[in-house]
Formats: C-alpha cells, structure tokens, sequence
C-alpha cells in the first residue's frame, strides 16, 4: 500500500511540475515561430518615425574641399598597418532602394550606390559571392534571407546599405532609449529593419572579419548594437544625422566618397601597406583608408566609424 502511495505521490508530483512549466514551454514555442516570421514582421515598436535621405538638386559646395582630396597619414582610422590576409570565401549583400513602394519616399541614386559597391567588389577586391538587392527587389523578407544564406564559417562578410532611414523604440532586446532602422518594404508598404534585429542577424557567424557600411540618416546610431570586435562599421553620418544624395554626383554624398572615388578609382590610396615606396591603386585601398577619404571629402555628411580591427582590412 505504501508503495503504491509513494508512486502516485510521485505521478502527482510530475503532472505538477509540468503544468509548472507548461507556459514557459508554450511560450518558447511561441518564441520560436516568431522568429520564423520576423523575416515577414519586425519587432514592435512605438514612435516610429521615417527619417528621407536628402536629395540635393541644385549644385552646392566642393564636394572635396581645397587641399583635403587626401587625409594626412596621422588623421583618420588608417593606421598603415595592413591586417592579415582572408580566410575562407568572401560574401557581400549589397542593398540600394531608390524606388520606394508609391511616390512619396522615392530617392534618386540609392540604386546606383549600391551597383557601384556591387561592381567594386567583384572588379577591384575579387568577390564572387555577392547578392544585389535593389529597388522593389529589397524587400524585408529578401535581405534577412539573403544574410541569412550566407555560411555561418563565412570566412568574410560585407554588407551595404543605401537608403532612408528610420528611429523608433523598438522591442528589439538593447537598452537604447531610441533605436535606428534601415528602411526595406514588403512590395506595398514600408518595413523596418531594426538596429537590434541586424544584430541577430549577424551574430551567428564565426568570421571575425564583418564589415557593414550604411549610407542613411542616422547611421550613426548603428554602431551600439553592431560593435563586436575584428568589425568594422562605416556610417555616412552621426546617429542624429541626415545622410544626403546629389544631382551633380548622381550617388550618395558618402558613397561617392567611399565607393566610386575612393575605392574604385583609388584615390583613398594613402598608405604603402607593402613596403615599397609605391602606392598600387586601387587594389590597396582599405576599408579604414575609404573612410578617411570619405570624411575628408563629405561636405554635407558627417561620416562615422565604428573600427574594431587592430590594424587595417583589405576586403
């Protein structure tokens, strides 16, 4: 008799504990269909607030100002120290949305950036793995797919993005007040892709080199959740800033800087990483050296940079 009270004691003591924890497993479950549809739906957020890129129709100020067409080899984040070769393949998605679901939020030349960050990276830097996504075709669901495609042993990974951007407080998993957001679309309406969710996204990978480059209002405000290190994170402009896009250019400001100047045709050039007294163009151009040219030659954006490499990276 005993026995058998001890056992049903114990069976009580099971149906117990498992209604105990029967929510928590529900909601795990919960959790875990959720992240199947955030790809369709970002996290929630409140206050939520679309920030346009600014497109500049009319010919403004120099775009390099006098005597800054190169940085000095002391300013900027170039140290002239060239980090360790590539190991491993090279994948890059690269993102530009010019034209917006409707009328109302369409850009000029986010398009071309990104087709010129495209070519850049197959033409000078040997890329043969890169997923363009433009316009209509950038939607929510196609770039976390295309990042999410990329091999977690990735040996290194580029991601660029030109567009609008968005801030809000999102439900995103940081402690930030307020949160930054590239700008995608699901074919009708817009859609966010928030600082936090960018964050998962890339935190699965074992490549410790990740270099994310934003050409978008509030770019700046990238940096807090994507820093990690052995990363580099350029943004076109500081996390309160506008990102702008010219007429006399035909591209983003930053990009223009960073991308068609500075590393296609190589007038980032500035340090001789191979010893030799030469400067090779473009094909020495780092992602450190872009950057100090693009801050030097913006004269409406205000770049930023989050660098976690002791020394410089060559894509």
């Amino acid at each position: 008799m005993k026995r058998r009270e001890k056992l049903f004691g114990l069976v009580i003591s099971l149906v117990l504990v498992g209604l105990l924890f029967l929510p928590a497993l529900v909601y795990a479950a919960g959790r875990g269909n959720q992240a199947m549809l955030d790809k369709q739906k970002p996290v929630p957020a409140t206050n939520v607030q679309l920030v346009k890129k600014v497109t500049v129709r009319v010919p403004g100020p120099p775009i390099i100002p006098p005597g800054k067409d190169k940085p000095k080899k002391k300013e900027g984040a170039a140290t002239g120290i060239l980090c360790s070769p590539v190991s491993g393949s090279r994948y890059a998605v690269v993102v530009g949305i010019s034209d917006y679901p409707g009328d109302a939020n369409d850009l000029n030349y986010s398009d071309e950036d990104a087709r010129e960050m495209a070519n850049a990276l197959t033409g000078s830097y040997g890329f043969s793995n890169v997923t363009l996504l433009t316009d209509l075709k950038a939607t929510r669901i196609a770039i976390l797919t295309a990042i999410e495609s990329i091999p977690a042993n990735a040996g290194e990974i580029f991601f660029f993005y030109s567009g609008h951007g968005m801030n809000g407080n999102a439900e995103d998993g940081d402690k930030e007040r307020t949160d930054e957001a590239i700008v995608a679309h699901d074919g009708e309406t817009l859609i966010p892709i928030w600082d936090g969710e960018l964050r998962d996204a890339f935190s699965r990978f074992d490549s410790s080199r990740v270099i994310l480059v934003f050409d978008t209002c509030l770019a700046g405000g990238m940096k807090k959740d994507l820093e990690a290190p052995e990363r580099v994170i350029a943004m076109a402009t500081t996390e309160r800033g506008y990102a702008y896009e010219s007429s006399l250019l035909q591209n983003g400001e930053f990009s223009y800087c960073f991308v068609d100047l500075g590393m296609s045709q190589g007038k980032a050039n500035t340090h001789d990483y191979d010893g030799d007294g030469t400067l090779e163009e473009p094909e020495q151009v780092t992602v450190e050296e872009a950057f100090d040219y693009a801050k030097a030659s913006c004269s409406r954006d205000k770049p930023t940079i989050g660098d976690y490499f002791a020394n410089d990276l060559l894509p």
